[in-house]
């Protein structure tokens, strides 16, 4: 397979991966309709900025230490499921506050940098993410990859997930959604504090000794 084939392959594969609903989707497209385009985009460049992470550690062998020390793999989930829990009780906490509509646009307690922090550390919580990327280099790359190649896709990977959380704030931010959210805030801050919740429950189980569950 040549290297534009198996470049593209790759491209085609994190798009996949990247459009699939998830924490990530929940968590951008939230704070693109309840606080501003601005601390969107920021979200979004925290979730460009983790999966890079991820994708440029799997190509160094991460995937390959997680699957073999299995209580690291284990504890990477736990504490990434605790985190996400905490986001969810966080969302729910708040879906009965309105918000500060004619506010500035980066809004208090919520700068824009602490939009990225939160984003990033959302994309860093989940090690199946580091999983994801190493099922798709393990089948895609070849055994020695070029140089180039090696460069090419952390970056194209970071292009994917950027463009794409660029997308949803973009979408999101916009006055009809945004009209939409402020009409049903409540119920859809829960609903999407109980499904960032509940994914964060399954990291859990998944990543506790199956005994304890007997």
């Amino acid at each position: 397979m040549s290297f534009i084939a198996i470049f593209f392959s790759i491209v085609a594969a994190v798009f996949i991966g990247a459009v699939s609903p998830g924490p990530s989707f929940v968590l951008v497209s939230r704070i693109a309709v309840s606080r501003s385009r601005k601390a969107g985009l920021a979200a979004a460049l925290g979730m460009g900025v983790g999966s890079v992470t991820f994708a440029t550690l799997t190509l160094f062998g991460l995937n390959a230490l997680l699957m073999q020390v299995e209580w690291l793999y284990l504890t990477l989930k736990v504490a990434g499921g605790l985190y996400l829990i905490y986001i969810g009780i966080r969302i729910w906490r708040s879906a009965a506050h309105d918000l500060a509509l004619h506010a500035p646009a980066t809004p208090t307690g919520g700068s824009i940098g602490r939009n990225f922090l939160f984003a990033l550390g959302t994309q860093l919580s989940n090690p199946k993410t580091a999983i994801f990327y190493g099922s798709i280099f393990a089948a895609l790359l070849p055994a020695e990859p070029a140089p180039g190649l090696m460069l090419a896709v952390p970056l194209a990977v970071f292009a994917v997930e950027v463009g794409w959380y660029t997308v949803v704030t973009l979408a999101f931010s916009s006055n009809g959604p945004r009209a939409l959210y402020l009409g049903a805030k409540l119920w859809i801050d829960r609903i999407a504090g109980a499904v960032m919740g509940a994914l964060g429950a399954r990291l859990v189980a998944e990543g506790l000794p199956r005994h304890i569950w007997r």
